[in-house]
């Protein structure tokens, strides 16, 4: 079954590489997948706006809670139109092993262009949403002390110097695709490079006043939950939406997706229980967010056992990173972006080597590929990702702190970043 999504993915490139002259043709696009991915487009951007800036904004002290929300809002607007002005190019136009090319630039395309069986103009609709989401990750990572600013030139250029290259290796044609690793809906593309760049950028800017002992706890943990119920949702877009079609693919990747939710946020109440006698909201709704990740390059390969493995296994390693980041190695990576998102993310792609076999339930491997095969190239898959998006990272990290400073200046921060860089408030008395 799963196969079928890089068999979807092997069309949608040599259409997108054969121009639009080829992909037009004189085939309509299927209604049935078409509906579906217009759906799964809204419920992607729905986990942005709102779902991860009331999950984000739940957690920062009150002083903060708007300045959260901007840089969702605002990285949405940019990433939009950086990826018309070249980043949907760099990830799905051309056949270079490393980066595509420029012919794609503003989308010059017909209305009836295809890819697969959809719209072109949607494939890329649906392609902006995850690059949107993705920079909007690391924000977690930086929040209540970072420039808005630098904010801004961050997301911009990561967009273009990470994400569209690794995109590329893996869904658009590149070298990585070529060896068929397996990433059904960004457990690399996403989660990898959002992780390992927010731990890299939490380190160069440096930790909140009070860490790690002495901090504020979260403003409204409501609103976090409700940011989490709304990234819960739009998941199913995320995951089920990356089969490109309205099929049995999609059906096994939104049941995958919701079990290993469900199992990690359980997961994560027992062991908060066992530690200190109560299960907290936050904690539960962490451990959900964490099974979704985990999953999420998984979750068209693996049947519904092997969903539950995962969101066990998320929860269980995800929450021991969060105590190795913050308390061993003492980076304030504040709303645990790499413990959470790209832990869960690196141990899906690993362990989807494994639970993908038959044998387990799963939709087994390409032509010509075992288990020790796969695992071979999740693995190379991995470090190649973690290795340029943290090289790539210290780069920019060092070119934004030069055109515009990273960490807000002691007062603002002292101030709140709502008043200091948005002049408003969250609630007025």
């Amino acid at each position: 079954m799963g196969r079928t999504r890089n068999l979807a993915l092997g069309v949608v490139v040599a259409g997108l590489a054969a121009g639009p002259a080829v992909a037009q043709g004189a085939v309509a696009a299927d209604s049935g997948h078409t509906a579906w991915l217009l759906s799964a487009t809204a419920l992607v951007l729905f986990m942005t706006l709102p779902g991860l800036a009331l999950f984000y904004a739940g957690l920062v002290r009150l002083k903060n809670v708007l300045s959260v929300m901007a840089h969702c809002v605002a990285i949405a607007c940019l990433v939009s139109l950086l990826w018309l002005a070249g980043g949907y190019s760099l990830a799905f136009s051309g056949t270079g092993p490393l980066i595509g090319d420029l012919a794609k630039i503003g989308l010059p395309v017909g209305r009836a262009a295809l890819v697969g069986a959809v719209p072109e103009n949607l494939f890329f609709m649906f392609q902006m949403t995850f690059a949107i989401i993705t920079p909007a990750l690391i924000v977690g990572a930086v929040v209540e002390r970072i420039r808005f600013g630098a904010v801004l030139l961050f997301s911009g250029l990561w967009l273009l110097v990470v994400y569209a290259p690794v995109a590329h290796w893996v869904w658009g044609g590149g070298w990585l695709m070529g060896r068929h690793v397996m990433d059904f809906a960004g457990g690399l593309v996403v989660h990898a490079t959002a992780g390992t760049s927010a731990l890299v950028l939490a380190w160069r800017l440096g930790a909140r006043d009070g860490f790690p002992r002495h901090l504020s706890p979260p403003h409204n943990p409501g609103m976090t939950m409700m940011g989490a119920g709304m990234l819960w949702v739009g998941w199913y877009g995320f995951n089920a939406g990356s089969a490109l079609a309205a099929n049995a693919d999609a059906a096994a990747a939104l049941v995958a997706t919701h079990l290993s939710a469900a199992t990690a946020g359980l997961v994560w109440a027992v062991i908060e229980w066992r530690r200190f006698k109560r299960a907290s909201m936050v904690g539960l709704v962490t451990g959900v967010v964490a099974g979704l990740a985990t999953v999420t390059p998984a979750s068209g390969f693996v049947g519904p056992w092997g969903a539950v493995a995962l969101g066990a296994a998320g929860s269980l390693i995800c929450y021991q990173a969060v105590e190795l980041v913050k308390q061993r190695l003492k980076i304030d990576d504040s709303l645990d972006v790499f413990a959470v998102h790209g832990v869960g993310g690196i141990l899906g792609t690993l362990l989807v080597a494994v639970l993908a076999s038959t044998r387990l339930g799963g939709a087994g491997y390409a032509p010509g590929v075992d288990m020790s095969a796969q695992a071979v190239t999740q693995v190379l898959g991995v470090a190649a990702t973690v290795a340029w998006s943290a090289a790539a990272t210290l780069m920019l990290a060092l070119v934004v702190k030069r055109v515009t400073g990273l960490r807000a200046r002691d007062e603002a921060i002292e101030e709140g970043l709502d008043m200091s860089a948005h002049g408003e408030r969250g609630w007025n008395p």
